[in-house]
């Protein structure tokens, strides 16, 4: 191998091999490769598992579906008092107006809770899927990159 060839792989294997990509797997040559065969091995192997497994780990992680578009409500209690106020005092007069706002109030303001609480609940169930799918990903890419290394001859852990 030329020198250049040998920098190029050093080079690649510095950034994809040795980085964060491969930061939980340890990588032992056990036939005695040397230091300029692991890290072309390990180059190697990562382009074959990014492709096998249709995963790159160096690559900024991206969402697979959109997130919830719901949005929290503020403001429903207080519309719900005016209505309630307006329909009380037109069938109440004054006392009818306070009791019917006091009604509307409090009918905004479970409305309002119940969305909130959907919104919220419906954007946890997407991050967990998000993250549930970025895992999944990422395992299938370290199982195709250490059977990768082990047929060429290393330990992985």
């Amino acid at each position: 191998m030329n020198l250049l060839n040998k920098m190029a792989v050093t080079l690649v294997a510095a950034c994809c091999g040795a980085g964060t990509a491969l930061a939980d797997l340890y990588v032992y040559p056990k036939d005695g490769q040397s230091t300029e065969q692991t890290d072309k091995d390990k180059f190697e192997c990562y382009n074959w598992a990014k492709k096998d497994s249709g995963f790159d780990p160096m690559a900024t992680p991206r969402t697979t579906s959109a997130a919830p578009s719901g949005q929290a409500r503020s403001g429903t209690m207080v519309k719900g008092g005016l209505g309630g106020a307006a329909i009380g005092g037109l069938l109440g007069g004054r006392s009818g107006a306070g009791k019917g706002a006091l009604a509307g109030g409090l009918i905004g303001g479970v409305h309002q809770h119940q969305h909130n609480k959907n919104v919220e609940s419906e954007r946890s169930q997407w991050e967990q899927q998000e993250s549930d799918n970025y895992s999944n990903n990422r395992n299938n890419y370290n199982r195709a990159y250490a059977a990768c290394l082990e047929g060429r001859g290393y330990s992985v852990k």
